[in-house]
């Protein structure tokens, strides 16, 4: 009975075996080659598979999603010399999982060294600052000429990028200071121009303040002189509604004659000529009054210019002096002596 349970279990356990080996299960966005004694036989997609078990075999299980493979540095030359690191990084995708198992060894490492030597046929045609600035042009001939060589790989290349482009240290040097002198020029630019903007405004703001304050001397010297005219109209006005007479324009010149004699410093003054035939009137009007007081002799307004005159000319060099007749009331008038 021991050697009958034995068998059956060895069957069991054969049984297990093979159907293990009888049902695959391939993952979403995934993909397997099934070989038959060394030939390939079928490709496996997604879901529950049922091979030949000890006959069908899975040699290779491939991603079908979207793969993504930096590569490093390369050293490349430039069209002007320059050796510059460029690192890049493929995005590629696998379309057909049998040509990419047969017809390539190593489809990663194809890539990585298609992508070097076409990097450096298109490196090779562009000088540095070329290199620099054209990032999408390196770009789309890499993708071009990448995506129809692995085609027959199964594999297409979606995108490729230019990670970074490092050229030398020297250069690198270079480029930094002329990049300094140029922030250094645009700012001593910036600055001048500031500075001549402020000047153009601080010059319109003084034009502006000279302007508007001759304005306002020129408005207030016409208000003034508008007020003296109002002032002089109003005087003129009074004079005439008063009816003056001659008698109180001359009152008037007698008082404004002590007044032209004041100050040290006048060494000469000057009597207007309208002063006669004031005094003339004003002694006519005195006149008719008569003497009085007992020497007969009466207040007469022409002897007391006359002192005034007199007491005001005292010390003068060469003055007009204003003398009268009280009695006939004439005027006599005597040139300077000359020295």
């Amino acid at each position: 009975m021991q050697p009958i349970i034995i068998v059956l279990i060895i069957l069991v356990v054969l049984v297990f075996i093979a159907l293990v080996k009888t049902i695959q299960v391939i993952p979403q966005a995934s993909a397997a080659i099934v070989e038959r004694f060394g030939r390939y036989t079928r490709t496996l997609n997604a879901g529950l598979n049922i091979v030949v078990p000890f006959i069908d075999s899975i040699r290779n299980r491939i991603d079908l999603r979207e793969q993504v493979v930096p590569f490093p540095p390369q050293p490349v030359i430039t069209q002007d010399n320059l050796v510059v690191n460029i690192d890049t990084v493929i995005y590629y995708q696998v379309t057909d999982a049998r040509a990419a198992t047969y017809e390539v060894a190593s489809y990663i490492q194809a890539i990585e060294q298609l992508t070097v030597t076409t990097l450096r046929n298109i490196i090779g045609g562009m000088d540095l600052e070329r290199t620099l600035t054209s990032r999408e042009e390196i770009n789309a001939a890499l993708r071009g000429v990448l995506d129809e060589a692995t085609g027959k790989w199964g594999i297409r290349v979606n995108r490729v990028e230019l990670k970074a482009i490092e050229p030398p240290t020297s250069i690198q040097d270079s480029m930094e200071k002329q990049m300094r002198a140029d922030r250094d020029k645009r700012a001593a630019i910036l600055q001048a121009e500031g500075v001549r903007q402020s000047e153009i405004l601080r010059a319109e703001g003084e034009k502006q303040s000279s302007i508007l304050r001759a304005e306002g001397e020129a408005k207030a010297a016409a208000l003034r002189a508008e007020g003296e005219a109002q002032a002089i109209r109003t005087v003129f006005e009074s004079i005439h509604a008063g009816d003056a007479d001659q008698k109180l324009l001359a009152y008037q010149y007698l008082q404004m004659l002590p007044k032209l004699a004041e100050g040290d410093a006048n060494k000469l003054w000057i009597v207007p000529s309208e002063i006669g035939d004031a005094l003339k009137g004003l002694s006519g009007a005195m006149g008719n009054f008569g003497p009085m007081g007992s020497g007969g002799s009466g207040f007469n307004p022409l002897n007391s210019a006359k002192s005034g005159a007199n007491n005001g000319g005292s010390g003068s060099n060469g003055g007009h002096a204003a003398n009268g007749n009280g009695a006939n009331g004439t005027e006599r008038r005597e040139q300077p002596p000359i020295d």
